[in-house]
């Protein structure tokens, strides 16, 4: 299986780098090619570089890690690249206000999850995850004992067996909290599930308690 990360910023280069070291085969895209071509230098064999649309064509996978804003741009141009994929969103509906504090760049109740999978032809696969933790989070939280949880949300079986072997892959413990009507739950600003670090037992004994199955 190939996945196509799409953006090598902080999220990107993160989630390539864990998949590497899982023994997944990934390939990098970015507006910038000379930074994905470093980047697949730097991981070795199992990384290499390409254009974004030669990146979703010739992957299994697919991984939005770009900006909410900019995935709004980027989904509906690849369109036809991405049926029957997969689609990974680790998206968030934030920004930078003028004084430089996190803002929430949605309207409240509605998440990015909602946006990006509303974009997507119908025959992709999709799922909310690797973005319930921060890029920090994300890069030192890999391969503890016990696994930290990273969260996912999916109606669609085929994605939600391919994010767990991802999550799994990448030295984590997925665990889902629903459907793509719960993704909110999982993304920042201001979901209550963002950006905390549980193990397996403490994820499942949290999102049980507010009646979420597990």
């Amino acid at each position: 299986m190939t996945t196509a990360i799409i953006g090598v910023g902080n999220l990107g280069s993160t989630v390539a780098r864990h998949l590497v070291a899982g023994d997944e085969v990934v390939v990098l895209a970015a507006a910038n090619e000379t930074h994905a071509k470093a980047l697949a230098d730097e991981l070795g064999p199992n990384a290499s570089a390409a254009s974004v649309e030669d990146a979703i064509a010739g992957a299994d996978v697919v991984v939005l890690a770009t900006w909410l804003d900019q995935s709004r741009e980027l989904v509906p141009t690849e369109t036809r690249l991405l049926e029957d994929k997969v689609v990974v969103d680790p998206s968030n509906p934030i920004g930078f206000g003028e004084n430089g504090q996190l803002i929430r760049t949605l309207p409240e109740g509605e998440s990015s999850g909602s946006v990006v999978a509303g974009l997507l032809p119908a025959s992709a696969h999709y799922v909310k995850a690797f973005g319930s933790l921060g890029a920090d989070q994300l890069a030192t939280g890999a391969n503890h004992e016990p696994r930290t949880v990273l969260f996912y949300a999916t109606d669609d079986d085929a994605a939600e067996a391919t994010v767990q072997r991802l999550i799994r892959a990448a030295g984590f413990e997925p665990l889902k909290v629903g459907g793509v009507t719960e993704a909110g739950r999982i993304e920042g600003p201001d979901g209550e599930l963002q950006g905390r670090i549980f193990d397996l037992d403490e994820a499942r004994a949290t999102i049980s308690t507010e009646g979420v199955k597990t």
